[in-house]
């Protein structure tokens, strides 16, 4: 049965991740039917990729760094303090989280780029430095760190470090002693997490970083859509995948050390009113960071998409219906939003039937070799390049009986790539959790295995199925690495049509831009603010 289960999301993903990122590695370390590895050698040689290594690297270092000297600080706050707006706050913070990076570098230009609020108020410009990078790396990760290390911090019995005090040990002592021990595994885990997506940067840093700064996901991109040059894109292929491998191994290792026994409690009963001045400041100063590294961002982003030259008001909204006669679209810009609604709702579809396959075999009793392979095969799509899946579905998807290049259902398989690993870790622990006797019942009393899962199965796991849709429909929604390449002209993405428009001069071109990323943001928050009142657990992790 376990065997039957993994068997479409196998095929699945053969089909639409392993044979396109072998076919362009294939393509660019091939000559005349021969390898060429000596390829590798000479890009990784190169002093202009040694470069993009080293900054992909050490800016990935250095905004999980601070990104986790930020929020650890937010995740005390929302773990252990209980304050008025608290659950619509945790929303807020998530939103970032569901953005599309498009729309996240969008936010910081219209804060620290030309004419942003910096430049308007101290002359001061920050986008094609490394701060802008750094600083949107932050507001795209502070979820990440809230909810995994926060979800855990609540549910640690505060008389554990209670008694290590009443045994002698000072305040810092008891929660260095008791309590950081016990949050480890959950801090190295957001530190993994937010590291990954660090290093994978695509749009964040297409947008802010210019010219200069360069990950090995936008060099990939430059490789392979404007020089055309696929030994080297393949080659950084490789290294991509290979750096994202381990970190991947590493992330399992870390969950697994997070499985040991811990006594949790219910959440409920751990958070407090503030007691005293050191905790109102710490709730202050979180609220204040809150304020001015999400919150300021996103009214910047709505505040300059209705700010025309003849006032405050919808001017840039309603240019969007405007038919493309300016080279960037061939169809009116607000015919975006409807393409990206349906591609998300068909990439759901396959994300959810793909992922609740691949979440029921692994629930299965029994662990291996062979299921954590699938397992990590399965959250692969994160961090391989969406560079290169997008360019591999043009080169291998091309010739019957797969001819796709001209279909629409191109972008939500690339889509749903993106969401499965979503869909399979927010449905296994449901899956696990249910009880296998009731099966076993409702087949003794003649239920089929179908109407089985119809009637056991599925009233327990409706709500996560219903969380995991509504995240799977979040990243497709704002999927831009793999869109950018096999989006039509004519039937062009929201993240594929900001940034086209962002690439082009003018303050209309810039205002439509603001106006797509902030009707993009709000679908994504609406989004998040159905999920928050279906969420399945009250731990606050992903």
């Amino acid at each position: 049965m376990r065997f039957a289960l993994m068997a479409l999301p196998l095929v699945f993903f053969a089909l639409f991740f392993a044979w396109p990122v072998a076919a362009i590695v294939g393509r660019g370390l091939k000559a005349d039917g021969a390898w060429q590895f000596g390829r590798i050698t000479e890009v990784l040689g190169d002093p202009d990729i040694g470069h993009v290594l080293w900054f992909t690297t050490w800016q990935a270092l250095a905004s999980t760094a601070l990104t986790l000297a930020i929020a650890l600080p937010g995740a005390y706050v929302f773990a252990r303090l209980d304050f008025p707006g608290k659950q619509l706050l945790r929303a807020a913070v998530t939103v970032p989280f569901v953005l599309p990076t498009v729309v996240v570098g969008t936010a910081f230009l219209a804060l620290l780029g030309r004419g942003g609020l910096l430049d308007q108020l101290w002359g001061v410009r920050l986008d094609t430095t490394v701060w802008a990078i750094l600083l949107a790396h932050v507001f795209f990760n502070y979820a990440v760190v809230v909810r995994t290390v926060g979800g855990l911090w609540s549910q640690l019995d505060p008389r554990q470090e209670e008694a290590a005090r009443v045994l002698g040990a000072s305040r810092l002592a008891a929660w260095r002693r008791v309590t950081l021990p016990a949050l480890g595994p959950a801090v190295a885990a957001a530190a993994l997490m937010v590291f990954l997506f660090t290093f994978t940067s695509f749009g964040v840093v297409q947008i802010l970083g210019g010219p200069t700064f360069s990950t090995l996901e936008v060099e990939i991109y430059r490789q392979t859509a404007e020089l055309l040059d696929l030994p080297t894109a393949a080659v950084l292929t490789i290294v991509q995948f290979a750096a994202v491998g381990a970190i991947l191994a590493v992330h399992a290792w870390t969950v697994r050390r997070r499985e040991s026994a811990l006594k949790l409690v219910d959440p409920a009963q751990t958070a407090r009113r503030p007691r005293g001045a050191a905790q109102r400041v710490l709730l202050g100063s979180v609220l204040a960071v809150v304020a001015l590294l999400i919150l300021l961002p996103i009214g910047v982003l709505i505040q300059r998409s209705l700010d025309t030259p003849d006032g405050y008001g919808f001017g840039y909204y309603r240019a969007l219906q405007a038919a493309g006669d300016n080279g960037s679209f061939l169809v009116p810009p607000i015919e975006a939003i409807g393409n990206s609604l349906q591609y998300a709702l068909a990439a759901t579809a396959i994300a959810l039937v793909v992922g609740g396959l691949a979440a029921a075999a692994l629930a299965r009793r029994g662990t291996g070799r062979l299921m954590r392979s699938f397992d990590a095969l399965l959250m692969l799509p994160l961090g391989v390049s969406a560079v290169t899946v997008g360019f591999g579905f043009l080169i291998t998807l091309d010739k019957p009986p797969l001819d796709l290049r001209t279909s629409w259902i191109l972008v939500p398989l690339a889509q749903a790539l993106v969401g499965t690993p979503f869909v399979v870790r927010i449905m296994l622990p449901v899956l696990r959790a249910v009880d296998g006797r009731l099966r076993e019942a409702a087949a003794v009393l003649g239920a089929s295995p179908l109407r089985a899962w119809r009637e056991v199965d599925l009233p327990l796991v409706r709500r996560a199925l219903l969380v995991a849709a509504g995240f799977a429909f979040a990243v497709s929604l704002g999927e831009f690495g793999a869109t950018v390449f096999i989006a039509r002209p004519d039937h062009p993405t929201l993240p594929v049509a900001v940034a086209r428009l962002l690439g082009r001069a003018g303050d209309l071109n810039y205002g439509q831009a603001m106006a797509l990323s902030t009707i993009l943001m709000v679908v994504c928050a609406v989004s998040l603010l159905v999920l928050e009142r279906i969420r399945t657990d009250r731990g606050g992790e992903f």
